[in-house]
């Protein structure tokens, strides 16, 4: 005989915003059985004290745990294996804000790779810039691509994202690419190519990744919207520098500000800035 505070199981679930299919599955996992079952007809029947513990339930789904842990817990009633259980959902939460921050940061570089191509100068144009600090993620290149057309540099960049993939680098990082050239070798005009690297925000560091910085300061920069000229321009931009005496504070990069891809599939499409730190301190004294 159903008690008069007994509450019908649809009753139930619209008085805690769940829905009867949920406390079904509830009551076969043994995270919350009802009351009382009429053996007539299965319906089953809940305790206003029960609110509690769905109250609990619903908490812990909130908290990231899953239906098994949370029956493990209420299995075991230890306080200490809650404790244990927050701990680690605390630290997964943690995990994942580094995670989206790393995202959103990715997300911004690109969106200002994009405005730098909208605003930039004419391909072939040569310019004096101010380039903030920047952090990369680099690796040696055993090829020197620059012996080969585009296919040769397409199999270093393959190498390299599968390096990256195997150091569980987030592949969102991937789209900017930067390459370089030692400052002596590219001074002496010999294009060998050092490091493939990708720019990344300095947060990847706190994910056990090695960064290198690229620090700010004037760059002697041309730009072209191709790579077939990146040899040619690379020349340019050395002749700029020895015509105008300006001496060169570090390595050639060649950076990929932006692909279109997207626009063409018969080929990477890139818009390049190609620039060398220079060296202004002999004006400070």
């Amino acid at each position: 005989m159903v008690q008069q505070d007994y509450i019908p199981i649809g009753t139930m679930a619209k008085l805690n915003g769940t829905t009867v299919v949920t406390l079904r599955h509830y009551d076969r996992l043994g995270l919350l059985k009802p009351q009382y079952v009429d053996e007539a007809t299965g319906y089953r029947y809940y305790s206003i004290q029960q609110n509690a513990r769905l109250d609990m339930i619903e908490y812990m789904k909130e908290l990231g745990m899953s239906l098994k842990e949370i029956t493990s817990i209420l299995e075991s009633g230890d306080i200490t294996l809650i404790e244990t259980m927050l701990a680690k959902k605390n630290e997964q939460i943690h995990s994942q804000i580094r995670e989206l921050k790393l995202r959103h940061d990715a997300v911004e570089r690109t969106i200002a790779s994009i405005e730098r191509y909208r605003k930039s100068p004419v391909t072939g144009t040569i310019a004096l810039e101010y380039i903030d600090r920047r952090y990369i993620y680099s690796k040696p290149c055993y090829q020197n691509f620059y012996e080969g057309d585009i296919s040769s540099f397409e199999k270093v960049l393959i190498d390299f994202r599968h390096g990256l993939i195997e150091d569980e680098v987030p592949q969102f990082h991937t789209y900017n690419i930067g390459t370089s050239i030692k400052r002596n070798d590219f001074s002496a005009g010999k294009l060998i190519a050092k490091d493939i690297f990708i720019f990344a925000d300095h947060l990847l560091s706190s994910l056990g990744f090695e960064m290198k910085v690229v620090e700010s300061g004037m760059y002697a920069c041309i730009y072209t919207d191709s790579y077939d000229n990146e040899i040619e321009y690379a020349h340019r931009l050395l002749e700029f520098c020895h015509e105008h005496n300006y001496v060169m504070a570090g390595d050639y990069i060649c950076e990929i500000l932006t692909e279109f891809t997207v626009f063409d599939d018969t080929q990477r499409g890139m818009f390049l800035r190609l620039q060398v730190p220079l060296d202004f301190s002999s004006k400070l004294v």
